[in-house]
């Protein structure tokens, strides 16, 4: 079959998933950084957690200008037979597998201090900053490619949730139990040797995702390359303006610090305060059974109340579950991971949906502005994520800092009941946060989504005539 057939085959099941194995490869490194980096260097490498999180908010820093780098980068590329975007999914799978691999050298146990804070920091930048950032903004921006109907990007976006979800089953249930072992004294430990050799499946599973999504996807949108000269000054002016996107930039912050709190302090909370990895691999199968469950019902809710009306209300029940879950600070896991789990189901609505927001704030830019920049906006949002995905690692590390964990205290009685309330409060605070910012911050309603298409199709119809 040849590509040009390809490209004018109609948007279908193979699309979505294709794009879901994207996602899939992208957290197969994500997921694995964001449950278990902290942990790893903190027990096995012995480095400080405030000097983990340290790290990972100064790479943020670095994320500023790599991602609207590599933004422009996509922006300003040609379209070739395989479309836009896709053909970096091959190009740097290879090298984000292999650097998310080099993050836990556990061979280097035994190395100076220095040394070991080095290779942290450059092993991280390297894949974080460089090659996930190369790998992940073309991904992102081919959604708006693929198809250029709300309800296909809808689609499209709750796949790609669900190849997320998958991913977080495969590390966060099955990883568990074979990273995590019980020492003499009772005590569950991670064991590092362990950790490197999952960590090395993982990058194999994600050069295997980025494969199949760039042989069963199809960019049916030609997007055309910017030219002209750049100018960060215009650039930082179009984006300030931009109402949409600060909306969803502060939002996707706001997420991405109560989703990767969370994570983290898994890693705390079930083997340090409930001595319990079943639990900790349960919670994932849960996540995994709720997103796939509210998946065929997103699209349609989404359709008749809106993105952004359906958000709102998923902030506001998993910032619920967690204030209860602190107030009654319950010693039974079970407990804990039924409160985990309704809280699970409102962060599950936002990221099913999320996506496909982003791809309104690209169409609202079009709208306002006549040009669209697809690979520029969408890293703006990836380096929003990035920062809470860094605000969430510094925060935990500042804050387990702060009670005084370590491998001495790690188990005692003050410091488990703060890892307890550190779990609840950051994330909670996060969810009440991220509602109010989608109500005031966030202007793209159901109405204005739709006025939008409207306005696009139009201008398509009267260019082609």
């Amino acid at each position: 079959m040849s590509d040009k057939h390809k490209e004018t085959k109609p948007f279908g099941l193979y699309d979505k998933l294709g794009y879901m194995f994207g996602d899939f490869g992208n957290d197969f490194t994500f997921i694995l950084s964001s449950t278990f980096l902290l942990k790893f260097y903190t027990d096995i490498m012995g480095v400080s957690a405030g000097i983990v999180g340290t790290m990972m908010m100064v790479a943020r820093f670095v994320d500023a200008f790599t991602d609207v780098t590599m933004g422009q980068i996509v922006d300003r590329s040609p379209s070739g037979p395989r479309g836009k975007f896709a053909p970096w999914l091959l190009k740097i799978s290879g090298p984000v597998a292999l650097a998310s691999f080099l993050m836990y050298a556990v061979w280097f146990r035994n190395m100076s201090l220095g040394f070991k804070i080095f290779w942290m920091f450059f092993t991280y930048l390297l894949w974080g900053s460089v090659f996930y950032t190369a790998v992940n903004i073309p991904y992102g921006s081919m959604a708006s490619a693929i198809s250029g109907e709300p309800k296909d990007r809808a689609s499209l976006s709750n796949w790609r949730s669900i190849g997320a979800a998958l991913a977080s089953l495969v590390i966060g249930a099955g990883l568990p139990q074979i990273v995590y072992y019980t020492d003499a004294a009772g005590n569950m430990q991670i064991s590092g040797t362990r950790m490197a050799v999952a960590a090395a499946a993982c990058s194999v599973g994600a050069v295997i995702c980025y494969f199949l999504c760039y042989f069963m996807t199809t960019e049916r949108i030609k997007v055309d390359t910017i030219k002209g000269r750049f100018s960060l000054t215009e650039l930082l002016k179009s984006l300030v303006q931009n109402r949409a996107l600060i909306g969803i930039v502060v939002s996707a912050l706001l997420m991405l610090l109560a989703q990767l709190s969370l994570s983290n302090m898994g890693s705390y909370i079930y083997p340090n305060y409930f001595g319990n990895i079943q639990a900790m691999s349960l919670v994932a199968v849960l996540g995994t059974v709720i997103t796939l469950a509210l998946a065929p019902f997103i699209v349609p809710l989404a359709t008749a109340t809106g993105k952004k009306e359906l958000s709102i209300i998923g902030a506001i029940i998993s910032a619920g579950a967690l204030i209860i879950a602190y107030i009654i600070h319950t010693k039974n896991v079970w407990v804990w991971v039924a409160l985990y789990s309704v809280s699970y189901i409102g962060m599950a609505i936002f990221m099913l949906i999320s996506w496909a927001m982003i791809t309104d704030v690209i169409d609202d830019t079009q709208v306002r502005t006549g040009s669209r920049s697809d690979g520029t906006i969408y890293s703006v949002y990836s380096f929003a994520r990035k920062l809470g995905q860094a605000g969430a690692s510094g925060l935990t590390g500042l804050f387990l800092s702060m009670i005084g964990y370590s491998t001495e205290t790690a188990f005692d009685t003050v410091v488990v009941n703060r890892i307890y309330d550190i779990t609840c409060l950051v994330p909670a605070i996060s969810f009440v946060l991220l509602a109010i910012s989608m109500v005031f911050l966030y202007p793209l309603n159901k109405k204005r989504v739709e006025e939008n298409v409207r306005i696009l199709k139009q201008r398509a119809g009267d260019n082609g005539k």
